[in-house]
């Protein structure tokens, strides 16, 4: 499968990522559609796969930082009939070590994908990190 990653907010497909995350996620389904959108606008990069040669989504990551040493990873997935071709790579290396951030330090929740992760430095956090779960 032929695709290409792309960092433009603006190209996003809203209602694409919106569908999976709503529906096929296993994280973050609290949300509602406008706390979804004003993630995106607050967002501090987004990265997307698109099928060639149509440009249809087929994969989506987004970030959130400070802008000066440190990013939160987050929604990263690629729809089911694209897997298996690259395209998660492809998105972790777009939104990690092809931009801004490389050299910052890099944070994900995650129950899956520990393999691609770990390929791009993530490791079990130490004993400095700690975190306070969300209020339900």
């Amino acid at each position: 499968m032929e695709f290409e990653v792309d960092d433009s907010r603006a190209r996003v497909d809203r209602d694409a990522v919106w569908e999976f995350l709503s529906t096929q996620a296993y994280w973050g389904k609290w949300r509602k559609r406008a706390d979804f959108d004003k993630q995106i606008d607050l967002a501090w990069r987004v990265v997307g796969a698109y099928r060639k040669p149509d440009g249809g989504l087929i994969g989506f990551a987004r970030a959130f930082s400070d802008g000066v040493g440190m990013a939160y990873l987050a929604d990263v997935f690629v729809l089911p009939e694209a897997r298996g071709h690259g395209i998660g790579k492809a998105l972790v290396q777009g939104m990690i070590e092809d931009g801004p951030g490389r050299d910052f330090r890099w944070m994900l929740h995650t129950d899956d994908a520990h393999g691609l992760y770990r390929g791009y430095g993530f490791t079990d956090p130490d004993s400095t990190y700690l975190e306070r779960p969300r209020r339900i």
